[in-house]
């Protein structure tokens, strides 16, 4: 146990400058989307375009794609949450009902196995089912996001908890510590979200 520790340190000293930068801004845009500010899009996107260049070279070709996805659907969640309607915002914080639950997990088992094939067939992805398998529950995430709906931070905790190990097996441990920071955030913007909606059902 102590090994592990001391070659995960020994390999956070060895991050980049890049990797370094794209985990801070993405730990911002996480802080951010838990209070709910809209700056967790510019934020983000600086995070998710380092991010689709160091997992390319590091052959986590899904996660590379899925930071694209990102970059896009900020723009899109950019001005969806910007959209005012007489001095408010039209998009509120809501709950998925069971029509919605249905939706989203059949989006993430259709993700999963178009990226599975695609990376099992089309790459030299080492890890095609692993890598699969947390893009395709960030592109469910990131997807009830911009609608603004409270299970998007349990989309989130999945693919943080999968990652965690993912980015480590590939060499990128200071990205897999920010997993984990992004993984204490997540279960903190549930909770945030959550009590939001209660208030927002109250008045």
């Amino acid at each position: 146990m102590l090994n592990v520790f001391q070659q995960f340190v020994s390999e956070i000293q060895q991050t980049t400058l890049l990797e370094f930068l794209g985990v801070v801004f993405g730990i911002g845009s996480v802080f951010f989307s838990r209070k709910e500010n809209i700056l967790v899009y510019p934020v983000g996107m600086v995070s998710t375009v380092i991010f689709i260049y160091l997992y390319i070279i590091h052959g986590l070709y899904a996660d590379a794609s899925v930071n694209f996805y990102y970059t896009v659907m900020s723009v899109i969640g950019w001005i969806m949450w910007s959209r005012k309607k007489e001095g408010s915002e039209i998009l509120h914080i809501t709950k998925s009902n069971k029509k919605e639950w249905i939706q989203s997990i059949i989006f993430f088992i259709i993700c999963w196995i178009i990226l599975f094939v695609v990376l099992k067939n089309f790459t030299d992805s080492t890890v095609p089912q692993a890598d699969a398998f947390t893009s395709a529950a960030a592109f469910t995430g990131m997807w009830l996001m911009n609608k603004k709906k409270v299970e998007n931070w349990i989309w989130w905790i999945i693919t943080n908890i999968a990652s965690i190990p993912l980015n480590y097996y590939k060499g990128l441990a200071f990205t897999s510590f920010q997993y984990i920071v992004l993984l204490v955030l997540a279960i903190a913007g549930l909770t945030e979200w959550t009590k939001k909606l209660k208030q927002n059902i109250k008045v």
